[in-house]
């Protein structure tokens, strides 16, 4: 081993090569058992390999740990990864739990696990990272320190909740779907807990991100003004989607608690059949007038929390510029504008060649539309010619892919979808309505 000692936060997202120098995947936890008097037994990483399944990987087949990555001996089962009895992981479960040293002098939180190879193959928790808790002054910072794990104990109040402030801050680099994935191979009291802790723009990107069942149990154990605060943050579409499972009471009164204007977004998309362009599209496209220059339409696609599709093109109408819009006059293409001066009047640039869709559209036209004409996003209009909206290709493609999409099937399944997919671009088969799932076994 080229380390004997390591910490787990450091080992997150770390690569994993086999033997030739090709990447097998990335660390995303490390698995450990406890013992009855001796510290817990590291017996695996669970690691995420392409199609962001996360397979085990034993200990024993990791030969080098250094330097931001790790080596095995190629040897890897490609099983979907199941947490057995016993096990548990260590960022996700371990890492911001309480413990009291043994000393009596009082408590801490586990900020990180050090893991040690004890001999070749066996490692297991040499020392715990903890911080003990603030002082009296509201800018203190509780003091931190290393210590082994006899030296502590796990210590939990009855009806306290384990802390998921550390959890939060391991994964606060990964994108929204990656943090859903993860939160969705949690234990479903551990994820709530997560899912409680993180900010509410935050929950709202991996919500937008997780089948839809998986989103309603999360939504149902929050209050309802938690909520609909995490409903206002949500793309139109998604939030719609989401209200659209929830009984309708409860849905009701959470659009009564949302913000005005974004209750009436998702109301408006609710009065559209899910397999038509007004049950698929956002409100929420670019809108510019067309005495706009390329450097405004330019300067409004960059904005950071644009969705890439979104930013594709910058829809021009006659005013108001609020769906429902004056007239539509067309869209901009982003490449077009690239090839422009940036006093350019946007008006000049139409693609004349696009025709919007209307809100009762089939989602089967809309698709080949996008396929035909290479498009990421088609504008949506009402029968007064007006922009309500657009829809963007991942749309479609949550609406085209199986509920089950994100279990990875095998080739021959996926031979069997692409034929299906074949027969539903031709029309000679309805498009089933669904979105996400996900499960396996290891």
């Amino acid at each position: 081993m080229s380390a004997t000692r390591v910490f787990v936060a450091r080992l997150a997202g770390c690569a994993v090569f086999d033997p030739n120098g090709d990447r097998v995947g990335k660390v995303r936890d490390v698995l450990v058992v406890y013992r009855k008097s001796d510290p817990p037994r590291v017996v695996g990483l669970i690691v995420e390999i392409p199609g962001k399944r996360r397979v085990f990987v034993s200990i024993g087949r990791v030969t080098s740990i250094g330097g931001g990555q790790i080596i095995t001996t190629g040897l890897i089962n490609l099983r979907r990864f199941e947490q057995r009895g016993g096990e548990v992981r260590v960022i996700a479960e371990m890492l911001g739990r309480k413990v009291r040293f043994n000393d009596g002098s009082g408590t801490a939180t586990i900020e990180d696990v050090a893991i040690e190879e004890q001999e070749p193959g066996e490692w297991e928790v040499d020392q715990l990272f903890v911080r003990r808790p603030k002082g009296a002054s509201p800018f203190s910072k509780g003091q931190s320190a290393y210590v082994t794990w006899r030296e502590v104990r796990e210590h939990a109040a009855v009806g306290e909740a384990q802390s998921a402030e550390q959890l939060i801050a391991t994964y606060s680099e990964l994108k929204p779907a990656d943090l859903a994935n993860t939160l969705l191979d949690l234990p479903a009291q551990r994820r709530q807990e997560v899912a409680e802790e993180l900010p509410d723009d935050r929950l709202a990107d991996v919500l937008e991100e997780m089948p839809e069942a998986d989103q309603v149990d999360i939504l149902a154990g929050l209050g309802d003004d938690r909520a609909a605060d995490v409903l206002d943050h949500m793309q139109p579409d998604d939030a719609a989607d989401l209200i659209a499972q929830l009984p309708e009471e409860r849905g009701e009164h959470l659009l009564e608690l949302m913000e005005p204007e974004e209750a009436e977004d998702v109301r408006f998309l609710l009065s559209y059949g899910p397999d038509t362009a007004g049950g698929l599209m956002t409100t929420e496209p670019i809108i510019v007038s067309a005495d706009a220059t390329v450097a405004e339409g330019l300067a409004l696609i960059r904005r950071h929390d644009l969705p890439p599709a979104l930013g594709a093109a910058v829809c021009v109408t006659l005013p108001p510029y609020e769906p429902p819009t004056g007239r539509f006059l067309g869209i901009v293409h982003f490449q077009r504008m690239l090839r422009y001066p940036p006093h350019e009047r946007l008006g000049t640039l139409i693609d004349q060649g696009l025709e919007p869709v209307t809100a009762d559209t089939s989602a089967a036209e809309v698709s080949r539309i996008l396929a035909s004409y290479d498009l990421v996003s088609v504008p949506v209009v009402d029968e007064k010619h007006r922009l309500v909206g657009v829809v963007t290709i991942d749309d479609v493609l949550d609406y085209l892919l199986p509920d089950d999409w994100r279990s990875h099937p095998d080739e021959q399944e996926l031979a069997k979808r692409s034929t299906a997919r074949a027969q539903l671009t031709t029309g000679s088969i309805p498009i089933p309505y669904g979105r996400r799932g996900a499960d396996g076994t290891r």
